[in-house]
């Protein structure tokens, strides 16, 4: 399976663990939702919904209104197929939601893993933004080096991207700063309470720690968590 596949039938089993979708549904949501899906098709969706219903994952179902069966009978088109999440894609997209490896913190990935922090453990959602922002610190600390190598052979305009593109991977750095101290306030705040509420509420998947009002890069004017930035100049293209 490629990792782009990998990442469709990750936010697939997200969005249908909310509530059953047909296919025209759940692509919208996908849409308008996840951004790093605006360009995929319908000839790469339904390939993924048959391969997770072939998996036991999700099952089909005719749509729920007769009268929309009965009008797609009478203009000789198929009914509407709903697809819902078993109890076994539940489990094995709460396994998915466990892993913190090096996918999780690449541009694609992460971004729709993001999209997915409500249903995160709170120490889960730590790792993968501290993996994230390693990942992003390495790969500034290489456009740096890059660019003082090879500024002097630029022309003004290819050195402005360059530095548009230091700039996007600073403040996203920034933000992530600010989510992982949000994070860390929420689960410092909760250490002192004692007793069963206390104590069932830490444990709560869709617990938030309190997230930063301005929404970092976001509202900086800058990108959304895995958007694409200008080429990084530490492949040196430029020369």
């Amino acid at each position: 399976m490629s990792r782009r596949s990998g990442i469709l039938e990750f936010a697939v089993l997200g969005l249908l663990r909310e509530s059953p979708m047909h296919g025209y549904e759940l692509r919208k949501r996908l849409n308008t939702s996840l951004g790093v899906f605006r360009a995929f098709s319908y000839g790469t969706l339904y390939p993924c919904l048959k391969t997770l219903v072939a998996n036991g994952w999700l099952i089909e179902e005719p749509g729920s209104a007769p009268e929309d069966a009965l009008a797609a009978s009478l203009a000789g088109r198929r009914a509407k197929i709903v697809y819902r999440l078993t109890a076994e894609g539940k489990e094995h997209f709460e396994e998915l939601l466990s892993h913190t490896g090096p996918d999780a913190w690449e541009d694609e990935h992460f971004a729709a893993r993001f999209a997915f922090f409500g249903q995160t453990e709170r120490e889960v959602r730590m790792r993968v933004l501290e993996g994230r922002r390693s990942r992003l610190e390495e790969r500034l600390e290489k456009m740096r080096a890059s660019l003082a190598r090879t500024r002097e052979r630029l022309d003004d305009y290819t050195l402005e991207l360059q530095r548009h593109g230091m700039e996007s991977v600073e403040r996203e750095v920034r933000w992530l700063n600010e989510l992982i101290e949000s994070e860390r306030a929420g689960r410092d705040q909760r250490r002192p309470g004692s007793g069963a509420g206390s104590a069932q509420q830490d444990n709560t998947s869709g617990e938030t720690g309190g997230l930063p009002r301005h929404g970092g890069a976001v509202a900086s004017g800058g990108t959304l968590p895995g958007s694409p930035t200008p080429p990084d100049p530490s492949d040196d293209t430029a020369k």
